[in-house]
């Protein structure tokens, strides 16, 4: 096939910024490093990420791929993953990716794991809060605009309602600090709350362990949990700031 020169000219600029992406993905500039910023996933290792149960990297499930922490769709069980480190306030960005229809979610604040052993396997889930990640045709997602992507799931619908790429990278942000939440997709704020509303106190509560006495103080600093909700997902950029919590 012939091409012309523009042609190829866009196609090496095209080829060019990839690489160029791929060669600062998972890094820090020296900026960031004088802001206080760390990153989570080194793109290259599992380092400072484990079963969300405590055990080891749950390599049945997840494994390390084209520079991300990849989730992956298996018949034998599927295990979310935590950092080893717990924050309280802090600054959270990442980049995601799913494809069509996939469902995926980042937790913070957990107050709880369950694990158990269904058809599919040993099953291990943090329970806290969620930041969704779905595409709006998934089941779950299309059910109810309070668990499309960037919603905090099952609670707060994101506003403006910003559909997510699917199968390129989508770039998030979570800030906590103190009381105060806000999540980002693409730039773009789309909640904010107040972890001291009823809703979400109710929301946090109904995650604490099952007989739990009413006045058991909530968990206020806990891991980032990634979700393998049985649908692959690419998170890469995984980067952190700790905040004071005024």
């Amino acid at each position: 096939m012939m091409t012309t020169p523009a042609a190829r000219t866009a196609l090496f600029l095209l080829i060019a910024f990839t690489v160029a992406r791929a060669a600062d993905s998972n890094r820090l500039t020296d900026a960031e490093r004088q802001q206080g910023w760390q990153l989570l996933f080194d793109g290259r290792t599992t380092s400072g990420w484990q079963e969300i149960t405590g055990k080891p990297f749950p390599a049945n499930c997840w494994t390390v791929a084209d520079g991300s922490l990849k989730a992956l769709v298996r018949t034998d069980g599927a295990q979310d993953i935590r950092t080893t480190q717990t924050f309280r306030s802090f600054d959270l960005e990442f980049d995601w990716k799913i494809l069509a229809g996939g469902n995926s979610g980042l937790k913070y604040r957990i107050q709880k794991v369950d694990e158990w052993t269904n058809a599919q396997g040993r099953q291990a889930r943090a329970r806290g809060l969620e930041y969704q990640l779905a595409d709006d045709t998934d089941r779950d997602a299309a059910s109810d605009p309070r668990k499309v992507a960037a919603s905090l799931y099952s609670l707060i619908a994101p506003v403006p309602h910003i559909p997510p790429r699917i199968g390129a990278f989508n770039h998030s942000r979570l800030l906590v600090r103190g009381t105060h939440v806000e999540h980002w997709l693409n730039g773009v704020k789309v909640v904010t709350f107040d972890l001291n509303d009823a809703p979400v106190q109710a929301l946090l509560r109904n995650d604490l362990p099952k007989g739990s006495p009413p006045q058991t103080p909530l968990v206020e600093s806990s891991p980032i949990s990634l979700q393998n909700h049985g649908s692959e997902a690419w998170f890469q950029n995984v980067k952190i700031r700790v905040l004071p919590d005024r």
